[in-house]
């Protein structure tokens, strides 16, 4: 059932797009509305759908007590005619007082609405903010690879704010605006005649056809706004991120500048949209200005000539004042709605994406029974027009480690990737333990398998937080055994708050060797039959080097390993090699077959053999300086 809903509300949401994404001018306020209605109406919630209906007869309840307070003064006005001094003192306090207290009525009435309306707003602000967030997650890598997070975050803060606007004008003030209009004109209509309504009516249509044109105007200036702060947004995030590098080549001048040029793009996009809504207001304000007048004027006469009471004088004052309010109302509704449909255009645009790799409607969870992974004839392009996987078959016996190596852009990396299913072959397969990774779900193929990557990334939380990562139901002595494997557990009780220590943005905090055993921790917590070490050592040194190399081949025992490496001194005791270059495999072997080969491997590794003694003769050389400086001194 939930996941019916589920269809018809991404259903919508899509429908909705198709009009929304189109020239400001065109943007559908009724598509923007029915895409979002699945999320507003709190379907399955009885107890937010009594607050809708308790809302609604508190709004209607409280227009009629609205309406009643411009009678208030008609009645003390008319009251104060009366020749009898005693009556008439009696009667303007009795009205008075009367006002006092509908007033007091009316904003009680209007408190609660808001009160319980606010429960299912942001009921649907949740709904739809997690509806982006989860769908986010099931986009490829290709999408977000091409994409600024910076970017991304700034789309969905926007656009959770725009939903909440948008709940919260069309639901708790378009409803009551349109009670007013027509409680206003109703009241104006039997208590005067129908040139009152007549111009009331066309003060209306005249003040919100006026707000349609100068909002329409200003969709563009607002689009313009919107973008330069994205622009701006992304350049912060990206320059606070990369906070080391900037520190490097001393580019602090120049990221301010660039910083800068955005923010000046902005405020410049800023001072038009003010001076925009200048406009627009003093626009309104002379069309209500002049609808009031005409009726005050008419008024006026009346009383001259007999036909009304100075109480109806007072009365239609009233009437038009009040009538100000929602009319201003009805300005802002349509001038925010508009505004936030251009924020939340784009939260739909990612809606509208669909993912690159998606579950077949009869996929099967992956059953692994021995590990056996095989590449069959895997062909791969991320661009058709530059071929990364040319026909690569190899097969990976249970339990055994298999080694890809090559030269950087061999295509090393997208094994992983194709493994990981973040994207499908152009042809060939994958598969493990027989079974076809393309027809079983992805969630099961990822449960199967275990990472390592080059760069680990961690959360911006404990050491605990990233290790449980691998697996979140695991025990605090769990974590414990998993830190202990990977030699991580000594450093982690030395260091203060010891496994509640916060590791920084990225893991920043940890060096590159402690975040990498905190990687194999959490790799061996989760426990997968496969494993995929992707560079997991080339960023290291050597004596970290060897310490991972430790700890990776106790998380390797027993388990299917596919080792991607640049380093061939990590790879030499793997039950099979295979070379990589250009999309093809050149070479397979052992070590000491391929070694024998004499081929492209074996030069490889003479060169690096060779770059590893020079670095080690200058670490010699570095070495003996130091202690000749130390004695001489």
């Amino acid at each position: 059932m939930r996941q019916v809903e589920q269809d018809d509300t991404e259903a919508s949401v899509h429908g909705a797009v198709e009009e929304i994404e189109k020239p400001a001018g065109d943007v559908s306020v009724t598509a923007t509305i029915r895409g979002l209605w699945p999320y507003i109406w709190p379907k399955g919630r009885p107890d937010l759908e009594r607050r809708v209906l308790y809302a609604l007869v508190l709004l209607v309840i409280g227009k009629l007590v609205n309406m009643a307070v411009p009678f208030t003064f008609k009645w003390a006005a008319d009251s104060l005619t009366l020749d009898n001094a005693a009556p008439v003192l009696l009667g303007a306090a009795a009205f008075t007082l009367l006002y006092g207290a509908l007033r007091t009525l009316y904003a009680f009435l209007t408190q609660a609405r808001d009160a319980l309306f606010a429960a299912v707003a942001m009921h649907a602000v949740r709904r739809l903010a997690d509806h982006v967030f989860v769908h986010m997650h099931q986009l490829s890598l290709r999408f977000h690879i091409s994409r600024k997070t910076g970017g991304l975050t700034r789309v969905l803060e926007r656009g959770r704010n725009a939903i909440e606007t948008l709940t919260r004008l069309v639901m708790s003030t378009a409803v009551p605006t349109v009670i007013e209009f027509a409680l206003v004109l109703g009241v104006l209509l039997v208590q005067f005649d129908l040139a009152y309504a007549l111009v009331a009516t066309l003060t209306i249509v005249a003040f919100l056809g006026y707000t349609l044109l100068a909002t329409n105007w200003r969709i563009a200036i607002r689009r313009a706004m919107n973008e330069s702060d994205v622009d701006a947004n992304v350049k912060a995030i990206d320059s606070l991120l990369n906070y080391e590098t900037v520190k490097y080549f001393g580019a602090e001048r120049r990221e301010a500048e660039r910083y800068d040029k955005s923010m000046a793009l902005y405020e410049g996009a800023s001072v038009k949209s003010y001076v925009s809504l200048a406009v627009l207001n003093a626009g309104q304000a002379l069309i209500y200005t002049a609808g009031l007048t005409i009726i005050m004027v008419m008024c006026a006469y009346g009383v001259k000539s007999g036909r009304n009471s100075v109480g109806d004088f007072v009365l239609v004052n009233a009437m038009m004042i009040q009538l100000y309010q929602p009319l201003n109302f009805m300005g802002t509704l349509y001038r925010e709605t508009r505004q936030a449909i251009v924020d939340i255009e784009k939260m739909f645009a990612i809606i509208s994406e669909q993912p690159e790799i998606a579950d077949r409607p009869d996929a099967r969870d992956l059953v692994v029974r021995e590990g056996r992974v095989v590449f069959d004839n895997v062909a791969f392009a991320y661009d058709p027009q530059r071929p990364i996987l040319r026909d690569v078959s190899f097969e990976a016996a249970p339990g055994a480690t298999i080694a890809i190596v090559g030269p950087s852009g061999a295509g090393k990396s997208t094994i992983s990737r194709l493994m990981f299913r973040f994207y499908e072959p152009q042809s060939g397969r994958i598969l493990i333990d027989g079974q076809d990774i393309a027809a079983v779900t992805q969630r099961s193929l990822r449960d199967s398998i275990g990472m390592v990557p080059q760069d680990t990334v961690l959360f911006n939380d404990s050491i605990a937080y990233n290790i449980r990562y691998g697996r979140w139901d695991a025990s605090m002595e769990e974590v414990r055994e998993a830190a202990r494997l990977a030699q991580i557990d000594n450093f982690i009780r030395s260091a203060p708050g010891g496994y509640g220590a916060q590791v920084g943005e990225r893991g920043l905090k940890l060096s590159g060797g402690e975040k990498q055993r905190v990687a194999i921790a959490r790799t061996i917590l989760k426990g997968p039959p496969i494993l995929v070490l992707d560079e997991a050592t080339s960023a290291l040194d050597s004596f970290t080097e060897h310490e991972i190399q430790e700890a990776l081949a106790r998380v390797s025992r027993g388990r299917t390993t596919l080792v991607i490496a640049h380093r061939l001194s990590t790879v030499v005791d793997a039950d099979e090699i295979l070379f990589l270059d250009q999309g093809r495999v050149m070479e397979r072997g052992s070590h000491q077959q391929l070694l024998a080969r004499g081929g492209a491997y074996a030069a490889m590794w003479s060169r690096q053999r060779e770059a590893d003694a020079a670095e080690r003769a200058l670490r010699r050389a570095a070495q003996e300086e130091r202690e000749t400086e130390e004695a001489s001194a």
